[in-house]
């Protein structure tokens, strides 16, 4: 029974060695001493620290437990077809479907062995912004917002848009989105940079083919108090919030514009009915990019960080979807494409994101 006895066996060296790399005892350990600390008294006194201590949890149980049921489910089936005979066609067939469904779930797990980035495992934020194009790039860039929240969601992730800015006639100007949950930086940091849209404009009379720019940011979430930040240094601001298309979202002063001085850097966020809260976001993203910058300064590492920052127009896309004279979506980086852009669009980018990070991996 060698045959069915050998594939099993090269799939457990496969998650041993993925576990070896991936540290899963250590994360283990770290999420038992978490869940300690959590039935402790007066863990929940400070609710705020209380939440990031079970979500990191949780995040760790389930990377740890993703691998333990890899394992288990293994050595399940390496006992049964050890002890198969080989007229026992039925047990047979099974094993080899069970392997084979194995084989594709570790494939999957084994994608997070590529990301190797200090920030990886963070949350991310992702900001959009409508390059040249008028209301086609403003389209343009409503129609990526509702890509990457499609994605999000495929993920598990969880998005909540922290602030907005309409279009005068349709679409977006720019949106902030924070996006929780483990790799979601880790995942969402290739899409950093300009994406090309060439389709038969709807907004044109004629019906004529247009080109359209929108500019992708994305920054690993980092803690408040890892960025120096001082009360002096900060313009804040309060105004009304609105929603998309300019409808009140309440009527009072909720929303919040921080302006960091020294560097001119400015945040806003309008999720939220609390200004508190709204504050709250405004600092967590300020600090996030002033991070950023630091690490750009002190190491030079921006383009591993975020890529490189470029203004939305030709010849700097990463990118370009093709809605006509044909279908196809080509990444300029790696070469990857597909003529599906409906499924991509609708937030299948799963594939694209792979090609990066083994381009990223073999570039290092």
């Amino acid at each position: 029974m060698k045959e069915i006895v050998e594939p099993i066996e090269s799939i457990l060296e496969r998650v041993e060695k993925a576990k070896k790399l991936l540290h899963i005892a250590d994360l283990k350990k770290r999420a038992d001493e978490l869940e300690k600390d959590s039935s402790k008294e007066g863990f929940w006194d400070d609710q705020k620290k209380a939440t990031l201590v079970m979500t990191e949890t949780a995040d760790l149980k389930k990377q740890v437990n993703e691998w333990e049921t890899l394992e288990t489910r293994a050595n399940d089936l390496l006992e049964i077809a050890q002890i198969a005979h080989a007229n026992d066609h039925e047990i047979i067939a099974e094993v080899k479907k069970g392997t084979e469904e194995l084989a594709r779930d570790l494939d999957k797990s084994e994608f997070t062995m590529l990301f190797s980035g200090p920030y990886d495992r963070n949350n991310a934020i992702l900001s959009l912004y409508a390059g040249s194009g008028g209301v086609d790039a403003q389209d343009w860039a409503e129609m990526l917002l509702r890509m990457y929240l499609k994605f999000a969601e495929k993920q598990g992730f969880k998005a909540n848009i922290l602030s907005i800015s309409s279009g005068d006639e349709a679409g977006i100007k720019s949106v902030t989105v924070e996006i929780s949950g483990m790799w979601s930086y880790g995942y969402l940091k290739s899409e950093a940079g300009v994406h090309r849209l060439v389709r038969l404009s709807p907004y044109d009379a004629d019906k004529a083919r247009h080109t359209s720019f929108a500019l992708v940011d994305v920054i690993p979430e980092i803690a408040t108090e890892e960025a120096q930040i001082e009360d002096k240094d900060l313009k804040i601001e309060t105004f009304k919030a609105s929603g998309h298309g300019g409808q009140g979202v309440n009527t009072t002063d909720s929303a919040v514009r921080i302006t960091h001085t020294p560097s001119g850097l400015v945040v806003t966020c309008q999720k939220e009915r609390s200004q508190l809260q709204n504050k709250e976001s405004a600092l967590k993203v300020l600090a996030s990019r002033l991070k950023i910058i630091e690490e750009k300064k002190a190491k030079k590492e921006m383009s591993e960080i975020r890529g490189e920052t470029v203004s939305a127009e030709w010849g700097n896309q990463i990118r370009s979807y093709v809605l006509h004279p044909y279908n196809m979506v080509k990444d300029h980086r790696t070469g990857q494409e597909t003529s599906n852009t409906g499924a991509v669009l609708e937030g299948n980018i799963d594939e694209f994101i792979e090609s990066f990070l083994k381009y990223s991996v073999a570039g290092k």
